[in-house]
């Protein structure tokens, strides 16, 4: 039996780690005794069950497949508008051939447009009655199982298939009713699970090191869902009421052309927040690391920001289920996932010369890398949130930062209970 234990180290060390990502959201709680155990019990459980099914039983991930045929169609629609106004910038047939796979995908052109399409046909879906009659149908069910309202069931759930701007249109109504908790939690799921939109993308780039990578990335996004609710819920315990549904859409819309026109150009708006901020934030990123770079190089490498969250990533990702003479390498794609963003780092991660990080490490910093919390995205969420609820643009602002850590602590979190099964 003592022969045996060494093999199930991996197995113990992850499980140690998944207990301390809970415990480090639970020291930067702002109310360490209003965590709810039931909260921690139910989102594990739901972790390790969606997890279960999507690695075990293939035919569930078929259906997701299905289901994310929905956010393909909006991303397929948008750039057949975007290809007649932009050409090949928005998605059109390509003069030239791409050095790397996403070397031609032009962010502004391709992914923020969805934005607009997305503010439009959400408004049109409230005219038509049909978000009010989920979130009503989300209570009924989150309330009784994680004690968590519908208002926030459904960004949650959205943020699975669609963007962490797209998703809060859907419950535009009711992001100025929602509790601090609530918009934190929203802000968190945002930033641990990714878009369907980019799903292929990403298996495409990594599928040389990863066997069978598209399944495995749309169940990291599902499988954080759950997990984005534990921590944000213990980092800000929930002390009110949750949103259920009662609220009734303020904006007066008369027909469901008005709909359309209104909602266009509420997206029109939050676009353009969305760039200007993330045009700054990424450029705050780049004077950083000009400032470092005037540092004397450490290991022959220059100073960079990336480079030193690189290092305090390591620990985390041992605690993952790591190997720690893999740790500095899975931190550095860490610290590129947080700085810069998860495409680059699945970049990374595919360029690894082969023997870099093992076949289960691979897989772990796959469902780790599977997020986006990186300084851009807080960019786009702040501007974009911002815009749907100005009322809160303050919290939303004083939230960003917190947000970025419980998507990492997420995403990792995810990684540690693929650690535990595999």
């Amino acid at each position: 039996c003592g022969k045996d234990i060494p093999m199930y180290l991996p197995m113990l060390q992850s499980l140690f780690g998944l207990f301390a990502f809970i415990l480090i959201a639970w020291a930067l709680s702002e109310n360490r005794r209003g965590v709810s155990p039931r909260l921690i019990i139910t989102g594990l459980v739901l972790q390790f069950v969606l997890a279960l099914i999507f690695l075990k039983i293939p035919v569930f991930r078929d259906l997701f497949l299905l289901l994310n045929r929905a956010a393909e169609a909006l991303e397929e629609g948008t750039r057949a508008g975007t290809t007649f106004v932009f050409g090949y910038l928005g998605g059109g047939a390509l003069p030239f051939e791409e050095p790397y796979p996403g070397a031609a995908y032009i962010f502004a052109f391709r992914a923020l447009p969805v934005i607009i399409v997305t503010g439009a046909l959400t408004t049109l879906l409230y005219h038509w009655k049909i978000i009010p009659v989920l979130v009503r149908a989300f209570s009924a069910v989150l309330q009784r199982s994680m004690g968590i309202g519908g208002a926030l069931g459904v960004g949650c759930t959205a943020n699975i298939f669609a963007g962490m701007v797209e998703s809060p249109l859907f419950i535009r109504p009711y992001l100025n009713a929602m509790t601090r908790s609530e918009i934190f939690t929203l802000m968190t799921c945002g930033m641990a699970t990714i878009a369907g939109t980019v799903l292929v993308l990403y298996a495409g780039i990594i599928k040389p090191v990863v066997p069978d990578a598209l399944g495995h990335i749309i169940s990291a996004s599902l499988i954080s869902a759950p997990a984005s609710i534990l921590i944000a819920g213990v980092m800000i315990p929930e002390t009110g009421e949750p949103t259920l549904g009662a609220i009734a859409p303020p904006v007066q819309i008369r027909s469901s052309m008005d709909a359309l026109v209104q909602g266009t150009a509420s997206g029109l708006q939050i676009f353009i927040n969305v760039v200007a901020l993330l045009i700054v934030l990424v450029a705050l990123v780049s004077m950083i690391n000009q400032a470092l770079g005037l540092l004397p190089d450490v290991g022959r490498e220059p100073i960079t920001l990336q480079g030193m969250l690189g290092w305090i990533m390591s620990p985390l990702v041992w605690l993952a289920g790591i190997p720690w003479s893999e740790a500095h390498t899975a931190g550095s794609l860490m610290g590129v996932k947080v700085v810069l963003n998860e495409l680059l780092a699945y970049l990374d991660l595919a360029k690894l010369p082969a023997g870099s990080l093992s076949e289960r490490s691979n897989l772990i910093m796959t469902y780790a890398l599977c997020g986006f919390a990186n300084i851009g995205s807080l960019g786009i969420l702040i501007g974009g949130l911002s815009t749907i609820a100005p009322e809160r643009a303050g919290e939303i602002v004083a939230l960003g930062p917190r947000s970025i850590l419980a998507g990492v602590l997420t995403t990792l979190m995810t990684g540690a209970v693929i650690g535990i099964l595999y």
